[in-house]
């Protein structure tokens, strides 16, 4: 199946590249999510009244810069750097007003500001991302060894919030924002850094993982002991259901834990989610959103199948010479099935990948999301040979 992979992989990123051309300009001044008609939306417009945890701080806005910089690194042009720069200043904001930043700093930081100090050397960049990197750290509960994911209801005059008591949640999708913390160590030679991350890393581990290779969404512990006290269903179908896009993070977070340490126990956790993925991919290489929903509805989600095949070629590069074609055999069969046939290369669109979904139990399926573009372009760059490493 990989005998002229690259050569596919070549003629999709100049796709890539002829797209990334005109959208950039067109979009240069704001920080997209999704499409509206087909045209990016901007998460950074001052007609809009957003929620504490949107607008500006909303938890993707790091993948448009993400875009830039892959494309900086990969054409050298300094347009790309402007834009990702841009976007980057865009986020200072969000340090000011602080409420509505949680554990997906690492999401908004890395792809943005920490990509530009590793392309470019930017002091601005670094001392963003170890000032994002102090909030993350700062959400650790010790006693329970994870960072807590999402936060108190905000409640503003006139409005009533309710939500669930979340002190004592967390989420698989941390683990693909401990990087973070492993590059602040790295930059301050601080090892409390690295060592939340592992330990949080390790409880996921413990309490995320079934024995089947499937990964849980939501984990309550108990905030003042410790205790793990149930799982949820989360932006899955259910309790006990299988989020595809879940999957893709566990396995492609653990095996960058593993780059990051050398702790062989992430390796093996990442290997055995991504053969419980590998075992579920459908026919077509069309990934649904929870690979336990019902048969009808039968939504997709194109970002889980790209962040799986970028975390797959990762794994292909960690394992040894008569395991690696095994990875790299379904990361091909991932991408390929979206470029085939979930890929939008026109102008009509100013997003890459279609039929992206959030959650099951959203009202909106299957539409654009920036981060199913980021992970692509990502995936095929690192399948072409030339990328650069950005977690």
């Amino acid at each position: 199946m990989n005998g002229n992979y690259q050569d596919w992989a070549k003629e999709t990123a100049k796709k890539i590249a002829e797209k990334m051309e005109w959208v950039s300009e067109k979009s240069k001044d704001k920080i997209p999510y999704t499409t509206v008609n087909g045209t990016h939306d901007n998460r950074l417009d001052p007609k809009i009244e957003f929620t504490p945890d949107n607008g500006p701080r909303w938890w993707c806005n790091g993948f448009w810069a993400g875009m830039m910089w892959l494309m900086y690194h990969e054409t050298g042009n300094e347009r790309y750097r402007e834009i990702g720069e841009y976007t980057e200043k865009s986020l200072d904001s969000c340090f000011d007003y602080f409420y509505g930043l949680h554990h997906d700093v690492g999401f908004m930081w890395l792809p943005s500001a920490v990509a530009d100090y590793r392309l470019t050397g930017s002091e601005d960049g670094k001392r963003r991302g170890l000032h994002a990197a102090a909030l993350l750290a700062g959400r650790f509960n010790p006693v329970g060894r994870f960072i807590r994911a999402w936060n108190d209801p905000i409640v503003e005059a006139g409005k009533e919030a309710q939500a669930l008591d979340n002190r004592g949640w967390a989420i698989i999708d941390c683990l693909m924002n401990i990087p973070l913390l492993y590059w602040a160590s790295d930059m301050t030679k601080d090892p409390r850094f690295k060592q939340i991350a592992m330990l949080h890393a390790d409880r996921a581990m413990e309490c995320f993982v079934r024995p089947d290779g499937s990964v849980r969404h939501i984990v309550e512990f108990d905030p003042f002991t410790g205790v793990m006290v149930r799982d949820y269903g989360g932006q899955g179908y259910g309790d006990g259901s299988s989020w595809t896009r879940g999957q893709a993070w566990g396995l492609y977070g653990f095996v960058i834990s593993y780059i990051h340490t050398g702790k062989q126990e992430y390796l093996d956790t990442a290997k055995k989610i991504a053969h419980y993925f590998m075992a579920n991919i459908p026919e077509s290489g069309l990934i649904p959103v929870d690979f336990r929903q019902p048969k009808k509805p039968a939504w997709e989600d194109s970002t889980a199948a790209a962040i799986a095949a970028s975390g797959l070629l990762e794994i292909s590069r960690q394992v040894g010479e008569y395991e690696r074609d095994l990875y790299l055999n379904a990361a091909i069969k991932l991408l390929k099935a979206l470029e085939e046939k979930r890929c939008s290369w026109g102008r009509e669109n100013d997003c890459i990948l279609e039929k992206c979904t959030a959650a099951y139990h959203d009202k909106e399926h299957e539409f654009n999301i920036i981060y199913g573009d980021y992970y692509f372009m990502e995936a095929v760059f690192k399948l072409k040979g030339d990328d650069v490493f950005l977690w």
